[in-house]
């Protein structure tokens, strides 16, 4: 029955029997015959065809929701089952910059997900320091960080990106008009940055220092939180990893930063200890690196 289930859901994915047929390698004929033969086992119909077409029942409708979640189930249980058998670890565990705002990390993990299902990835956020901090005490496999230090030959650092730092503020703020900005010209609004209340200081010194912004900080815990304050007209937040093309509506612009003339920058790397090396690092790390291509 699992096949035939598995089949039921292609039908409905691809809203076609040839489709779907074609998706899971078997004839239209072949595939109709299963469906016919889920629905006598059931004891009720699923599909109501008409002509060449089809459309669900009230009865097929439900079970299709209710078998997505089965088939989940299944496959997690097939997964965890098939980690004991084998008694291997199969988890990759990530460190990720808490304020990090960019869509390749999310590409790069449904491509690893889709190549190795069996592999468990696991995210732990944080800032800088704390993001180094897991890594040396080994909690983590690799951190995805931006760059504030000379590089240490215990690690291996992989450039990701250089990215051009923005600013995210109100729009209805007077300055989102501007094409760009500088931390000077920022003096009298309040900077948001996203940080754990052991880093804030951390962070602050490094905006201040660094960066050049000196007027008034807010915390957010999360970049959902940040973006409310920053729709509420009560600050700006710099942006990690991010690019000038993200659409917010007229909530929020985002705008570039620069010193001087030049747009400031930033590198963001992977980092992994040389002595952790694995086939399913080294793996992640070449496909999230080929995302920044």
């Amino acid at each position: 029955m699992l096949r035939q289930i598995r089949y039921f859901q292609a039908v409905v994915r691809n809203n076609s029997f040839s489709e779907a047929a074609e998706e899971c390698h078997i004839s239209q004929s072949a595939i109709s015959q299963q469906i016919r033969a889920l629905e006598n086992e059931l004891g009720f119909q699923l599909l109501e065809r008409k002509n060449r077409k089809f459309v669900l029942t009230p009865a097929g409708e439900h079970f299709y929701k209710k078998s997505l979640i089965l088939i989940a189930d299944y496959e997690q249980m097939c997964r965890e089952s098939a980690k004991i058998a084998r008694g291997e670890d199969g988890t990759l565990k990530i460190g990720y910059l808490r304020s990090y705002s960019s869509r390749e990390i999310r590409l790069a993990l449904e491509e690893f997900a889709e190549k190795y299902p069996r592999v468990s990835v696991q995210f732990f956020y944080g800032n800088h320091e704390e993001l180094f901090h897991l890594l040396r005490t080994e909690a983590v496999d690799l951190v995805l960080n931006d760059q504030r230090r000379a590089f240490s030959e215990e690690y291996v650092n992989l450039v990701l990106t250089t990215g051009k730092m923005y600013i995210e503020l109100s729009g209805r703020n007077a300055m989102a008009a501007l094409p760009s900005v500088t931390p000077e010209e920022l003096k009298n609004i309040p900077c948001i940055l996203v940080a754990s209340r052991e880093q804030r200081k951390i962070e602050k010194e490094y905006y201040q220092t660094v960066i050049g912004f000196h007027g008034e900080f807010l915390y957010a815990e999360n970049l959902e939180e940040a973006r409310l304050l920053v729709i509420s007209g009560q600050g700006f937040m710099p942006v990690e990893g991010g690019s000038q093309t993200v659409n917010f509506g007229t909530s929020i612009c985002r705008i570039p930063l620069r010193r001087g003339k030049n747009q400031i920058t930033r590198k963001y790397c992977l980092f992994w200890k040389k002595d952790n090396s694995g086939y399913y690092i080294e793996e992640f790390a070449d496909i999230l690196k080929s995302k920044f291509m």
